[in-house]
């Protein structure tokens, strides 16, 4: 796992799919941001070991929104430190309220812990993590409680969920809500009117042109806006694969009757695809077999997407 200091002290750690990527600022008082997903925290821990960071050592956790990827660890590394939790108030009140609808987690039959959130954010707060300083950008669409941080010094841009490379993180309008797309759009024009010289994404690798990135989501918003269908086929591929890392593997035979289990899988091929449940679900899994997504080994499905 790719592991950069960028700026003094603080380093980004590259993660996968499953998890996503996060933020370690070494000192006498660690800060973490993101966690990474429950499943993993043994990596998780490990990754920032080598940062020579304990979990009992951290002082303060930064969460960018409240997705089970971001916060798999909060809960256990609280307990061993005691440390601050930080999220936009919107995530507080979610985690507060013991919403797990809203934090995508029972609807996407994901495994995460509720903790404590200590520490509240707001749109335009600054976070001093050691001499550095970043801005709290609120950025809702994909997540209600996203948010981006910027420093405005360095032009660097810890972008999230909000803005990817090549593609949009999956738009869930079930749980975010029917003006989820407009939400987007206006928050990624926000991300726009700032000076980016580098971006780091809650996945994928380190870019400089932040331009294309925006580009290219805010053609695929537009794109979402006028086809409905594209929305619900790119969500089922999107969380087909992130289900298959939470299980991977999985028996073959297995895998249709636990979607059909699923609030998230009936409910969107019913909105987007009149019930046509078994259709839908073969052709995306010989897409994926076919463009080498997914093996089949010994009657076991496995992603080849890095978790």
């Amino acid at each position: 796992m790719q592991i950069i200091e960028i700026l003094e002290d603080l380093f980004f750690i590259e993660r996968g799919w499953l998890n996503a990527n996060h933020f370690v600022h070494v000192s006498k008082k660690p800060i973490l941001i993101d966690t990474a997903y429950k499943a993993d925290t043994d990596v998780t821990v490990a990754q920032i070991a080598k940062l020579g960071v304990k979990p009992a050592d951290v002082s303060l956790i930064i969460n960018t929104h409240t997705h089970c990827d971001h916060i798999g660890a909060n809960r256990i590394i609280h307990e061993q430190s005691g440390c601050d939790i930080a999220l936009h108030t919107v995530g507080r009140y979610f985690i507060e309220t013991k919403n797990d609808w809203a934090t995508w987690w029972r609807y996407y039959n994901q495994e995460a812990d509720f903790f404590e959130c200590t520490r509240s954010l707001e749109d335009g707060d600054v976070l001093k993590i050691g001499l550095h300083e970043f801005q709290v950008i609120y950025t809702p669409g994909h997540a209600s409680d996203g948010i981006v941080l910027y420093n405005r010094e360095q032009k660097i841009l810890i972008s999230s969920d909000t803005l990817w490379e090549n593609d949009m993180a999956v738009m869930t309008l079930r749980v975010e809500g029917s003006l989820a797309l407009f939400s987007a759009r206006k928050s990624l024009e926000k991300i726009a009117s700032l000076d980016v010289r580098q971006v780091y994404p809650g996945h994928g690798k380190p870019f400089k042109d932040s331009e294309t990135a925006l580009s290219i989501a805010i053609k695929k918003i537009d794109q979402y806006m006028g086809d409905r269908e594209r929305i619900g086929k790119d969500l089922i591929k999107k969380i087909i694969i992130y289900t298959l890392l939470m299980k991977n593997p999985i028996n073959e035979q297995d895998f249709f009757p636990f979607l059909m289990t699923t609030v998230w899988f009936k409910e969107t091929v019913d909105l987007y695809f009149n019930k046509e449940y078994k259709i839908l679900y073969q052709q995306i899994m010989d897409s994926f077999i076919r463009n080498k997504i997914v093996k089949v080994e010994n009657n076991r499905f496995i992603t080849l997407i890095k978790p």
